[in-house]
């Protein structure tokens, strides 16, 4: 795909399925990327929209991001299924995905290679960064000797992820602490494969967020993994250069409408900019970038519209509906 073909494209994006009363078992819920619908039976359907949010804020739409996202995590899924178990079930489209409902861990696992992004403002700002007291001199971008484990708790109601410290996540209970090192381990076992696999591709991993969940009692890793949304890369090439001049960092993500939020004062409170259809489109070029450049492939938009994707979803409660009544009736 080339970037002219994005200027054609609209967004197909499901602000909400618009689904009709639905079977004892099935419920919806729209999250800021996300729409999930339940289908009983410990299984969901997981549709993966064109919507953007920054700083935990949803403020547009970008043509094909929802395919970039859920098939990069697809591709990434295979990528670390040796490591960890994920809740994928079944692929149902270039959008939809059938997933098995976990317990989700109220933690988002956050990986940082490199001091950018929130954590070099907290440093710039003598603050710790989730507990973590960094040593002084260290420049923009400079990479850590060993990865940072940085956990943030899920907030609901809008309110944003609150940066917590290992001590004060383990004392109040959050996450039990044999659970809570197997988390860890295997944070640190993801960046490090995705770290590999980027290198090989000419990028770097900068920083990432896991979220994980169980699944009868079993770790599982859930929501995205290693996407645009969810990870910082830069081009390896240009890295070492731009760090010695004190330059900005090439960079393959959704950075870019960070920065372009933050250079107008924009944060995530108040009122957010309009954002300008050359930005998006900006945008929808480097998530289809990062998409083609990680895994080697050229990306084609294959999408349904909105109501294909709502019939597969609305095929999905059927099929559900149907297992259900079928193992109501075998057990009668």
């Amino acid at each position: 795909m080339e970037r002219g073909d994005l200027a054609g494209l609209s967004s197909q994006t499901l602000r909400a399925l618009e689904l009709p009363a639905l079977p004892p078992g099935a419920h919806f819920f729209s999250g800021k990327v996300r729409d999930v619908v339940e289908l009983g039976g410990g299984e969901l359907a997981i549709t993966t929209t064109d919507r953007i949010s920054a700083f935990d804020r949803v403020l547009a739409t970008v043509p094909c991001k929802g395919e970039v996202l859920n098939t990069l995590t697809l591709f990434w899924f295979d990528h670390t299924a040796d490591i960890v178990p994920n809740h994928l079930l079944e692929r149902v489209s270039a959008r939809t995905v059938r997933a098995a409902r976990c317990e989700v861990v109220p933690v988002e696992v956050v990986v940082r290679g490199y001091l950018t992004g929130s954590a070099l403002r907290d440093y710039q700002e003598v603050r710790p960064v989730s507990g973590i007291r960094l040593p002084p001199g260290m420049q923009p971008n400079q990479r850590f000797d060993e990865p940072l484990l940085t956990p943030s708790t899920k907030e609901d109601g809008g309110r944003h992820d609150r940066p917590v410290s290992r001590a004060e996540l383990l004392a109040g209970g959050l996450v039990p602490r044999g659970l809570w090192e197997e988390i860890e381990r295997t944070a640190l076992a993801l960046f490090h494969r995705g770290s590999e696999v980027a290198a090989a591709h000419g990028l770097i991993l900068v920083d990432t967020k896991y979220e994980f969940g169980l699944r009868r009692g079993v770790l599982t890793l859930v929501d995205e993994v290693h996407t645009p949304d969810s990870s910082r890369y830069w081009y390896a090439d240009t890295y070492a250069p731009l760090f010695a001049s004190g330059g900005r960092q090439r960079e393959l993500d959704k950075e870019y409408l960070r920065q372009w939020l933050l250079a107008r004062g924009f944060r995530g409170d108040g009122e957010s900019p309009g954002i300008p259809d050359e930005v998006l489109v900006e945008v929808a070029w480097r998530y289809v970038t990062a998409w083609q450049t990680i895994t080697g492939c050229t990306f084609t938009p294959g999408s349904l519209d909105a109501a294909g994707e709502l019939a597969l979803v609305l095929d999905l409660v059927r099929r559900a509906a149907g297992a259900s009544r079928a193992s109501g009736a075998s057990g009668a």
